[in-house]
């Protein structure tokens, strides 16, 4: 069992940067891909990155590619998402997610990850 805890959204204006934390409340690193997701309103919830266990992989959904970057510091049990550029399509609740089901590539379908935040709320004003 792991408990996610998100920190970091808040309002701010396209173009602007913001960084995401997701601590655990255990040791994630070499057992757990880490991964987050965003939810719109009335949109389906969506991948938007992830890290394998190794942290050798990473995954982008494609909107993001280039502007969002994933991490981890495995001292901390914490994942970051880095947000540069933001757009007001980015607006969401953003959740971290843990998977045991993971290989060592890594995954990123949203079925994979067992474990939830409660999520973290990012709106870009225009």
């Amino acid at each position: 069992q792991v408990q996610l805890v998100e920190s970091g959204g808040g309002l701010v204006q396209a173009g602007d940067s913001l960084r995401l934390s997701c601590t655990a409340s255990r040791r994630t690193g070499s057992s757990y891909a880490m991964g987050w997701f965003r939810q719109a309103p009335g949109k389906e919830r969506e991948f938007v990155a992830s890290i394998s266990w190794s942290g050798g992989y990473t995954y982008y959904a494609d909107f993001v590619k280039g502007r969002f970057t994933i991490s981890e510091d495995n001292i901390k049990n914490t994942v970051y998402l880095r947000m540069n550029s933001l757009k007001p399509e980015d607006t969401a609740i953003y959740y971290c997610a843990a998977s045991s089901n993971c290989s060592a590539y890594g995954c990123y379908v949203r079925r994979e990850f067992e474990f939830w935040g409660q999520g973290t709320q990012v709106t870009v004003s225009s």
